[in-house]
């Protein structure tokens, strides 16, 4: 059995529960679903690890991969990484116009050195966004990302509950479709030709 199977069937329960219940309440508490024009807008002012604006309009002029999550994960977040920069190179010259964002939801700790650190070791293709807590708090509601501060018993350490999944753009910056954390390989590559196809 491999690494990667052993590691799905040991969270998977965690895992499909937590992300159908922040599905619903990330989708819920704003109203409406992904499919309404509104979903994905806002006026956010963030910045990439590289020190350039990002903004609603950062996400339009080639499909999209945009993801939320923090360096500091333990799980969840250095799998997806490491997945996605493996769709780009099973993709290969077919992928050449995919771009991948990781978003952080922890900004207290997540600046951009810091950010800039985490992406640039997985994959040169991702880029890596961040902000101050109010414009991390505009583009979590643009999108309906559910995130929480979880205090670790016995200091002042702290994880992070957040949205799982990988949510799909077309050049328009527009909602698609979303991989899931339990997604296997093959379907997170279906879903991404379909994306790149439209």
């Amino acid at each position: 059995m491999s690494l990667r199977l052993i590691r799905i069937v040991a969270w998977s329960a965690v895992i499909v529960v937590a992300v159908i219940l922040a599905g619903v309440y990330a989708l819920g508490r704003n109203g409406g679903t992904p499919a309404e024009g509104n979903f994905g807008q806002g006026d956010y002012k963030l910045e990439t690890a590289a020190g350039q604006p990002f903004t609603a309009a950062s996400l339009k002029g080639a499909p999209s991969l945009l993801f939320f999550g923090y360096t500091h994960c333990p799980d969840v977040c250095p799998t997806t990484m490491a997945d996605m920069a493996l769709w780009f190179h099973e993709l290969g010259h077919e992928g050449k116009a995919l771009r991948a964002f990781f978003v952080s939801v922890d900004p207290s700790r997540d600046t951009p050195a810091v950010i800039h650190d985490y992406v640039k070791a997985v994959s040169d293709r991702i880029t890596g966004v961040t902000g101050t807590p109010d414009e991390i708090a505009k583009i979590e509601k643009a999108w309906r990302v559910f995130s929480r501060k979880v205090p670790i018993p016995g200091g002042d350490d702290y994880t992070m509950d957040h949205t799982a999944s990988v949510y799909l753009l077309n050049s328009k910056g527009q909602f698609e479709d979303i991989i899931a954390y339990q997604d296997d390989d093959a379907t997170a590559l279906k879903k991404l030709k379909k994306l790149l196809a439209g």
